[in-house]
């Protein structure tokens, strides 16, 4: 059952179109990777189907029960990220603040799903530690751990490995494709680093304004912008 749907949807800034006629379905436990140049609409892709921004024209389309206000988010890492004065545990549990509504306490059902979540990500250890005196991994870690409390279906991650080293990179991939597999949690996530994408998604859209693509990834890997993408060719530079 597809939970994310474009339907001929297009997205324009300052009456200028920055996506045109999408069509795609992202159904539950897909793991959908977005992937094209700088300034091809991945970032206003995202912010669509996180209800930041409306369509121009088309629709994007919740199933399953499923509203933008439930997915979690786990954006580009910046310095204030890095700078949060809080534990683990802290920005884990913070994960849930939409959930409570008008409660003001965390109650001991928030409380038991940060520690099941820091349990799977394995960073029990670390959790009463000061986020800001964390390795760029440990602190994604965190920061994803906050998204899964947000959600119990669907992740929209940006670039969750932008600036970390390649064994890092690799163990957090791993790591979001065992959510998928294993906890039937549906990604979307934009990645620059197209090899490493198509090793581990289900599905690829690549997008030029427009959609250039939309698959399997093992079908993505036959096609000629699959095949120059990965080869290294000039358009992957600048993904």
């Amino acid at each position: 059952m597809a939970i994310i749907e474009a339907k001929s949807a297009s997205f324009a800034y300052d009456g200028r179109t920055a996506l045109n006629n999408l069509n795609f379905q992202v159904k539950d436990g897909d793991y959908l990777c977005i992937v094209g140049e700088n300034g091809s609409g991945k970032t206003t892709l995202m912010n669509g189907i996180l209800g930041l921004m409306k369509p121009k024209s088309g629709e994007i389309v919740f199933g399953d029960g499923l509203k933008s206000t439930q997915i979690g988010y786990l954006p580009q890492q910046n310095s204030a990220h890095q700078s949060f004065p809080a534990s683990v545990y802290e920005v884990v549990l913070s994960g849930r603040l939409n959930s409570r509504g008008i409660l003001p306490f965390y109650s001991k059902e928030d409380k038991e799903a940060a520690h099941t979540i820091m349990d799977s990500l394995g960073i029990i250890p670390i959790r009463n530690k000061s986020f800001m005196e964390l390795s760029g991994g440990q602190q994604q870690r965190a920061l994803l751990g906050r998204a899964l409390c947000a959600t119990k279906k669907a992740l929209l991650l940006d670039e969750p490995a932008s600036g970390l080293d390649p064994l890092v990179t690799r163990e957090l991939y791993g790591t979001i494709q065992s959510l998928s597999k294993d906890m039937g949690i549906t990604i979307i996530m934009i990645s620059h680093d197209v090899r490493v994408a198509v090793d581990y998604a289900s599905h690829i859209l690549h997008l030029k304004n427009r959609q250039v693509f939309f698959g399997r990834a093992e079908d993505y890997k036959q096609t000629e912008i699959g095949k120059l993408f990965l080869s290294g060719g000039d358009d992957n530079d600048s993904i």
